[in-house]
């Protein structure tokens, strides 16, 4: 049998933890498709004298950039996420050669074409399968599966927690405080859940997708995003009544050479498969010129789909351990990628949501349809209902229109003297042309 292939994993939280057991209880699989055993020679964790399940003879180290010095260990995987110490940990072990697994999105989607160049100068790996929907094995799928295709469009729910207060929102009609409470007390959300419900979260795995997608670097500033915080459920029952549900997606498609990209809420029709993902699941949908319409599905983080996408990067490496070639990490042979060229927000196209606390009184929807029409935004559907305590909500869905003219359009409205508080508005996604409809008649298990 071939010497055993040797790593060092920084950090041992919920991931990393789920890796070690993944390890010890997969070791068979590991050997019979691999021919090489993965040892794990050390651990970096903060705290040294907190017990830790760890198989007998792994060291237990305080200091990351420990195991990029140590000359056996050949892999370094790093677990412990924030930005600074895991750069400093990723560099330190990519400027000695050592490949490198991650599961850091935040870090790649700000620094990634820093660790990138230098991956390359060095000839090391740089593999980050888990930055990206858990268990989904979206990374793999475009730098070798569709490498073949032109993408034209990627699209989905990237953002487990955000999803699950959703479809907590929708299904047992929670509010959404009380659907964050209950998410943070299931541990699906962090006592600081900032990054999930503004969008942050999704939106650095955006950046990854639109780099491996067109082999653009589309800045993470860049990015277009608005998150679910204080998303209210007369939305999602309006939604509901318009044969919609409301999902945080992340969109990256191509217009004319331009990419068009955001992470939003957004109206998806109850018969689309995104609309189906429920509870934590990820779901992403790839458009390319050959293959057609492909949807992926599974969950989207936790302890084992996520060291299942680490532990599938460990086993490309073993088997990559005595090639020459240089690795490729970003799919594209441009070392340094070009920038994206972006469509600015307010030229993106597509109908939209809106609702508006009014008074109750006479001629408020032809002020309201005349405010629209004066910036060349026409109505679809209307549904007024009773009135509350707050006003009467007036709720409408507009034909397509950029999302300038939609700008311009609610400004008008909010200063018309008929609305009492901010307009809101949400994206809709088109139904037609992706197959996705029939696709339900073939089943889909597992949150749909």
């Amino acid at each position: 049998m071939a010497q055993p292939f040797v790593i060092g994993l920084a950090g041992l939280g919920t991931v990393g933890g789920g890796l070690v057991e993944m390890l010890v209880k997969n070791r068979e699989d590991i050997l019979r498709r691999t021919g090489r055993e993965i040892v794990l020679k050390s651990v970096a964790v903060r705290d040294t004298s907190k017990p830790r399940a760890l198989p007998a003879g792994v060291a237990l180290l305080d200091n990351p950039l420990s195991l990029a010095e140590d000359p056996a260990v050949q892999v370094v995987v790093e677990l412990m996420g924030g930005k600074n110490a895991a750069k400093d940990l990723i560099r330190a072990a990519l400027n000695r050669g050592k490949s490198v697994v991650t599961a850091n999105k935040a870090l790649l989607a700000e620094d990634g074409e820093e660790l990138f160049r230098l991956a390359r100068e060095r000839g090391a790996a740089l593999r980050y399968e888990a930055s990206v929907a858990g268990a989904i094995p979206i990374v793999q799928t475009l730098k070798e599966s569709l490498a073949g295709n032109h993408i034209t469009s990627i699209m989905g729910i990237l953002n487990g927690t955000g999803n699950y207060i959703l479809s907590e929102m929708t299904s047992h009609g929670l509010d959404f405080p009380t659907a964050l409470t209950q998410a943070q007390e299931q541990g699906l959300a962090e006592a600081d859940p900032t990054l999930d419900i503004d969008g942050f979260d999704a939106a650095h795995k955006l950046a990854l997708l639109i780099r491996l997608a067109w082999g653009r670097h589309y800045p993470y500033p860049s990015l277009s995003v608005q998150g679910i915080r204080g998303l209210r459920r007369m939305d999602i029952d309006f939604a509901r009544e318009f044969g919609y549900r409301i999902k945080l997606i992340g969109q990256a498609r191509e217009v004319d050479g331009r990419i068009e990209a955001g992470v939003y809420p957004a109206l998806v029709h109850h018969t689309l498969l995104l609309a189906r993902v429920g509870g934590a699941y990820n779901a992403i949908r790839v458009e390319g010129n050959a293959v057609g319409s492909l949807f992926l599905h599974g969950l989207g983080a936790g302890s084992r789909p996520t060291a299942s996408a680490v532990l599938g990067d460990l086993l490309t490496l073993v088997r990559e351990a005595d090639q020459d070639e240089t690795p490729d990490n970003t799919g594209f042979v441009d070392a340094d990628l070009p920038p994206a060229a972006a469509l600015p927000v307010g030229e993106a196209v597509s109908p939209w949501y809106v609702r508006v606390m009014v008074r109750d009184s006479s001629g408020v929807l032809r002020d309201i349809a005349g405010a629209m029409a004066a910036e060349n935004v026409s109505m679809a559907q209307v549904i007024q209902k009773a009135e509350r305590p707050d006003g009467v909500p007036l709720v409408f869905m507009t034909h397509a229109t950029t999302g300038r003219a939609m700008l311009s359009a609610v400004k008008r409205l909010e200063t018309s003297g008929q609305v009492l508080e901010p307009a809101t508005c949400y994206r809709v996604l088109p139904r037609g042309g992706t197959g996705e409809e029939t696709a339900l008649d073939q089943g889909c298990s597992g949150g749909c």
